[in-house]
């Protein structure tokens, strides 16, 4: 009960000092990519049809709550699919996957002066639509979930430069719901826990009058405990640094019309002993939102 109140008292604290001083600032784009080709069922040749589309979304809501404390918050969303026709009959097949990422990160900074800023930090990433048991479609699975808490220092910051680098101790969970057993058929939650360090350098700059721009996303995770961490094949896989680095490049062609070159690079050897890249680039049309303070 007294812990209850406690929790209460802080959230009501915490939502009075949100609503109070500077004003939010938001920013947030949207761009859907559509192409495609299609023939006719006595088209001769090789030629078959495709279509595709993606969308993709970038949100970002930031407030200095107070002289010493500054809150921010980015979601992404991408999602994507691909049609392809049938080489004799032409028909055109299910839709595949292409792109699927739900990212949402909220950072509090405690801006105090100091060399090094104290920070709390929550970021959420998974998956509108998780196909990988086609006998078990679910949405929004599996789910992995870091709280973190450290210092982090602002390198760069200008109109249009920021650079900011933060540290700290992490604690990750990964959920997978609904995972059918094969044997009784029964569903079941597999939930995983780890915890170590974890270094994320967040780089954004514009050029060229600001029409073009540069995001980067590095981060590095060192696990130093995880529950009921297995050896596999005689080794401890989740001993070894998790990295996913993200690269973002944007410019606009027109007001409406803008280039998305989209670069990941993934390591993480409990998955596969090799570094895993997705690469994606799309033109179309794009929306954008920006408030000032």
């Amino acid at each position: 009960m007294r812990k209850g109140l406690m929790v209460a008292v802080f959230l009501v604290t915490f939502l009075a000092l949100m609503l109070r001083a500077e004003p939010w600032i938001y920013s947030a784009d949207a761009s859907l990519l559509v192409n495609g080709s299609t023939y006719s069922d006595n088209w001769v040749g090789g030629e078959v049809g495709t279509l595709a589309w993606k969308f993709l979304s970038n949100s970002m809501a930031e407030k200095q709550i107070n002289p010493k404390m500054n809150n921010k918050n980015t979601l992404v969303l991408l999602f994507g699919q691909t049609y392809n026709q049938d080489i004799e009959s032409k028909s055109w097949s299910s839709p595949l996957e292409a792109d699927d990422k739900i990212d949402l990160e909220s950072v509090l900074r405690f801006t105090l002066g100091w060399v090094l800023d104290p920070v709390i930090a929550g970021r959420m990433q998974s998956q509108f639509y998780d196909n990988r048991d086609p006998d078990n479609s679910r949405y929004v699975n599996p789910i992995n979930l870091t709280e973190s808490f450290g210092v982090a220092r602002a390198i760069v910051k200008s109109e249009k430069q920021e650079l900011i680098v933060r540290t700290g101790a992490a604690l990750k969970q990964s959920i997978d719901r609904e995972i059918i057993d094969p044997i009784t058929s029964e569903k079941s939650t597999d939930i995983s826990n780890e915890g170590g360090l974890e270094l994320v350098t967040d780089l954004t700059t514009r050029f060229a009058d600001e029409r073009i721009t540069y995001k980067s996303k590095l981060s590095v995770f060192e696990a130093l405990f995880k529950k009921d961490g297995e050896a596999v094949g005689g080794e401890t896989y989740w001993r070894y640094p998790d990295i996913d680095w993200e690269n973002t490049l944007s410019g606009e062609i027109t007001k409406y019309l803008t280039v998305n070159l989209y670069i990941q690079l993934l390591y993480d050897r409990e998955v596969t002993e090799k570094p895993r890249y997705r690469q994606s680039i799309a033109v179309g049309l794009t929306y954008k939102f920006l408030t000032s303070p």
